[in-house]
């Protein structure tokens, strides 16, 4: 069994795709996988499977499309991945709330710095298949639009570092 953790795309954040983690829950116990937990209400979402990450991708995007009537994006990661995005935080010293890692399901293009825009004091740095952002004057004033990471999902360091050891302890 290999321990997962899924990261939804846009699921009660802002308003918008409205999702109780309960449906969640089940959801993923429809699709078969095993020992199923959710931690706050943003979709995020740890469970054991047998499956393959490209078959538990595509499994729960189908489940979570049928519930939504229009397709809901899922990042997913293994146990040692998340950990290692943990590990891997080029700002360990920076605020773990104003640090985001960014998941993308392949690794950031070689110009993932070119064409951003709204940069002020943000930091950012490349990961796997992560981009992270140090946010120096917060989250909720920055003006930051990264073009490679718009299809990606963003987390903060304290989320990260919860669903890693969720996943580890499974």
């Amino acid at each position: 069994m290999t321990t997962f953790v899924a990261l939804l795309r846009a699921v009660n954040v802002g308003g918008t795709g409205k999702l109780p983690m309960s449906d969640l829950k089940a959801m993923c116990e429809d699709c078969g996988f095993a020992r199923v937990q959710t931690y706050i209400a943003s979709g995020n979402v740890v469970f054991t499977s047998r499956k393959s990450e490209v078959t538990v991708k595509s499994e729960l995007e189908d489940c979570l499309a049928s519930y939504a009537g229009k397709p809901v994006a899922v990042a997913i990661r293994t146990a040692g991945e998340m950990a290692k995005v943990c590990s891997d935080n080029p700002f360990p010293a920076a605020p773990a709330n104003w640090t985001v890692a960014i998941f993308l399901d392949k690794p950031p293009p070689a110009d993932a710095l070119n064409g951003i825009r709204g940069r002020a004091d943000e930091e950012i740095g490349l990961g796997r298949r992560e981009i992270y952002v140090h946010y120096g004057a917060g989250l909720g004033r920055s003006k930051l639009i990264i073009p490679a990471a718009k299809d990606g999902t963003a987390r903060n360091m304290n989320t990260i570092a919860k669903l890693a050891e969720m996943a580890a302890e499974l």
